[in-house]
């Protein structure tokens, strides 16, 4: 059978014939893949074969080059470039020849062209390729389809591609574009192609936006584009306008007033979707950006220097335009709105919303005599509307003058949750939450708060939608009573508050909630869950013994659930299941967290035996079931102290599992972090369990295979270790020092923010690690222990160590408390003759860096690390 026969068979409703097909491309790709694509080639190139058999040889060509898995894509492009020359110049020859000579659309070739070009170009070869495409695009006799499959090829290679590989030929690639563009374009499908091929260019087009004229003919041709009859080409185009305003705001002053303001505001009104949506969408970004030039405007004015990037205050300046088209969008809901769909109504809440976190106080007479003309309208939609305005608002303004404001209105807004519209009470239910949130007294207040509570008990009996955003209001609300209590100075949690006496009937009806049978539409139960998390931890003395009861029946609801374990049939009731188990292990931390430690030792058994019960079943294997028990087991060793020793033996398999656990890295942080709560719990009794765990943790830090964001907790858990067992520890010294001295060495990549994080975590678990062992092996005693001499040949490195992370630019308020704490550990153990040691300038500035801090656990190690090398200077 030929090969052209059988790619025409790749699409038999047969499925013998089927499956034939792809046994046979399978082994042939075994054989002789770098064959088997060029043929493949040939066959795509080729017009005279069947529109069926190129298709499928361009989508089998796609899937040997490229895979959305980036391991794969990795591999694949790998395994390209280790092909002979002499191929891979023949499959390139073929599919860019292939170019504008498919009758489908979108055509295979574009995308085989970008997945060459994306593998290739980076290391420097396919140089001509830019030019060749550009040619394709300019020449005079070029067709339609060859435009605009070039122009497609454009899109996928700077969609894909790193941004500065591109940016010396950026020349080249906006001549292609901009030709497509041209408003004497006969051809839709080649504008759109070309726009969309600029919006995934823009990133490297940064040295023509710094040139004005290229700058004026790239916004023109933008511009002209957006006024396109063709709705795909004008949503594009909008797209381009939206992202040109994030990424070059500075620019745009010239094209604000005579072009992008009437585009955008006629956009909005649009009453096509997806156009609407993009004005919209120009507008959320302008506010983005102009909140972030006043915070940099603020840092500037910190640092007594001008702002690099000044505002323009566009959004200021269109307030009194963009709000009535902002909040008569609100009104365009749908009757059965789905929670998935982005839509112009949705956008114009946000849009909202980030307006009066941009312009704040100016915000709010633009928007409140819309709120007060249509809050009580007989149209449920302009009701929602009213309403969604006002929560919108509450954020950004001055709370002082906001919170006169909320308090007028909390009577009508309370009356809105008992709205016949079930939009409206959800809308509703989301205000009431957010003035909990951000406007607290307003909420707690004495005037409003017993309807309040009665409507919010009310509305949980509403639709799933509804009572989820109740749930978030009883969840803002109890933070806020807690808050608003002031504390006595021997007091660590208040005698009472306002929620008290209604305290028991919520706890009751959020218990209620979570077994309703819909709980799992809008995560209802899951949002009943949190609220009742947050009742339990935002809970005063007068309400402990509905805490107990609490933690009894969720101790009883988790052994129920744990006896359906056999009883699940399907893979939906399993994610239910561990789901379930997930929040009930949650809810156990927080309730656990309020148990007196007089009361914990009685309840400790049983709720142990149903933990070690999870750990034991299938779905106790599951990750994230298995990380949420990690955590509740944390919980009670906080709350047991050394009491948890009893159940170490049992425990102790599960651990090791955990920790051995590498593929699922929030199981294995969860479990280093256990580890770290039970050496500080169990102090010398963990000593048994020592050398397990220490082996644990120090293969877990020699393998590459460990996410980054578990070994900087490793060293943390070092320190936990030698403070628990003191001298004990001088066995395990000589390898940890090792690990720690290769650990602060590490460097990473300085223009990758997330890697500078985790270099920073990293060094201060060094830090921290040290410090364990300094104290660890100095011992409680008033006279350091001898032990602690094993440390002096390595205070060199270690000082040296503190110097070269203070004087990194970019390290962190919690580095220099750590590095401080060393070096007042060091002093009080080593006295005299560490003064040479910390007498160097760097020391000197470290420590005064550390004196102005604002945070204060760093300004009270170092002023004590201070004084302690002060008193030793005075006795020498």
């Amino acid at each position: 059978m030929d090969l052209i026969t059988l790619l025409e068979k790749t699409v038999s409703s047969d499925n013998n014939e089927l499956e034939t097909a792809q046994k046979f491309l399978e082994q042939a790709s075994l054989q002789d893949l770098p064959e088997l694509m060029k043929q493949l080639s040939d066959v795509l190139k080729h017009p005279g074969h069947s529109t069926v058999a190129r298709m499928q040889a361009g989508l089998q060509l796609k899937n040997f080059l490229y895979s959305k898995d980036n391991a794969i894509k990795l591999q694949h492009q790998q395994r390209w470039l280790s092909y002979p020359e002499d191929v891979r110049m023949y499959i390139k020859k073929n599919i860019f020849e292939t170019l504008g000579t498919e009758q489908t659309r979108p055509g295979s070739a574009a995308q085989c062209v970008a997945y060459v070009a994306c593998t290739e170009l980076p290391q420097g070869q396919w140089l001509d390729l830019i030019a060749k495409l550009t040619e394709n695009v300019t020449k005079a006799d070029s067709t339609e389809m060859m435009k605009e499959s070039t122009l497609e090829t454009i899109g996928y290679i700077c969609q894909d591609i790193e941004p500065e590989i591109l940016q010396t030929q950026s020349n080249e690639i906006l001549t292609a574009i901009v030709h497509g563009m041209k408003k004497d374009e006969p051809s839709n499908h080649v504008r759109l192609a070309a726009t969309n091929a600029l919006l995934n260019s823009l990133e490297f087009t940064k040295a023509n936006f710094e040139k004005e004229t290229e700058r004026h003919f790239i916004m023109q041709v933008v511009c002209e584009a957006t006024q396109s009859t063709d709705v795909q080409v004008k949503v594009s185009a909008l797209q381009c306008l939206v992202k040109i305003m994030s990424l070059y705001y500075q620019y745009m002053e010239h094209y604000m007033g005579p072009a992008l303001f009437a585009i955008t505001m006629e956009s909005m009104k649009s009453p096509v979707e997806e156009v609407a949506l993009q004005g919209i969408e120009f507008w959320s970004n302008v506010c983005d950006e102009e909140v972030d030039l006043a915070i940099e405007a603020s840092e500037a004015a910190e640092q007594g220097r001008p702002p690099e990037r000044t505002s323009r205050f566009y959004a200021k300046g269109a307030l009194q335009y963009l709000i009535p088209i902002l909040t008569q969008t609100l009104t365009r809901q749908e009757d059965f709105d789905d929670d998935d769909d982005w839509n112009p109504c949705k956008a114009a809440g946000v849009c909202l919303m980030l307006m009066a976190t941009c312009c704040e106080d100016d915000m709010v007479p633009f928007v409140l005599p819309f709120v007060k003309d249509n809050i009580k309208g007989s149209d449920w939609k302009y009701r929602d509307a009213a309403v969604m305005a006002f929560g919108s608002i509450l954020e950004g303004p001055d709370p002082t003058n906001m919170k006169t404001i909320v308090e007028q209105a909390m009577p009508m807004l309370i009356e809105l949750l008992k709205d016949p519209s079930v939009v409206v009470r959800d809308t509703t239910a989301w205000t009431i939450g957010r003035v909990c949130e951000l406007l607290p007294e307003a909420a707690v207040n004495e005037n409003f708060l017993s309807p309040l509570l009665q409507a919010l008990i009310e509305g949980l009996k509403s639709e799933p939608r509804v009572a989820a955003n109740v749930c978030w209001a009883f969840s803002s609300l109890a933070e806020a009573a807690y808050e608003s209590i002031e504390l006595q100075e021997d007091q660590t949690e208040p005698d009472s508050y306002c929620l008290s006496s209604a305290f028991e009937l919520i706890v009751t009806k959020l218990l209620e909630t979570t077994d309703r049978p819909d709980g799992s539409q809008h995560n209802l139960r899951s949002a009943a869950y949190e609220a009742l998390m947050e009742m339990v931890k935002n809970s005063p003395k007068d309400c402990y013994v509905t805490v107990q009861k609490t933690t009894m029946v969720i101790l009883q609801r988790l052994e129920g659930v744990l006896r359906m374990e056999g009883h699940i049939q399907s893979n939906v009731d399993r994610v239910q299941y561990n789901d379930l188990q997930s929040l009930l292990c949650a809810t156990l931390q927080s309730v656990l967290r309020k148990v007196t430690p007089e009361d914990a030792p009685q309840i400790s058994d049983p709720i142990m035996t149903a933990l070690l019960q999870m750990f034991s079943t299938s779905s106790g294997k599951s990750g994230g079931v298995q990380e949420d028990a990690l955590l509740a087991v944390s919980t009670l060793v906080e709350v047991l102290g050394e009491n948890f020793k009893k159940y170490m033996e049992a425990f102790k398999p599960f651990l090791s599992i955990a920790l051995k656990n590498v593929a699922e890295y929030q199981v294995c942080l969860a479990a280093v972090g256990l580890t770290g709560d039970i050496c500080r719990a169990l102090g010398k009794d963990v000593l048994l369990y020592c050398d397990e765990l220490m082996t644990m943790l120090l293969e877990n830090l020699g393998n590459d295979g460990v996410h980054r964001s578990v070994k900087p907790q490793i060293l943390f858990v070092f320190g936990d270790v030698a403070l628990a067992i003191g001298p004990e520890f001088k066995k395990y010294l000589d390898v940890v020092l090792g690990t720690l001295q290769q650990a602060s060495q590490a460097q990473v990549e300085k223009s990758d923010y997330d890697m500078i994080d985790y270099l920073n975590d990293l060094r201060e678990g060094c830090l921290e690690a040290y410090t364990g062992i300094v104290q660890g092996l100095k011992g409680d005693g008033e006279h350091p222990n001898a032990d602690v001499s094993l440390v002096q040949p390595h205070i060199n490195h270690m000082l040296s160590f503190v110097e070269h992370v203070f004087l990194d630019e970019d390290h962190t308020d919690s580095n220099i408390a750590a590095s401080c704490g060393l070096i007042g550990d060091l002093v009080t153990c080593f006295g005299a003759s560490m003064l040479p040691f910390v007498e160097k300038e760097t020391i000197t500035n470290l420590l005064t860096e550390g004196r102005r801090s604002k945070i204060g656990k760093t300004k009270t190690l170092s002023t004590w690390t201070t004084k302690e090398i002060r008193k030793l200077k005075n006795v020498s």
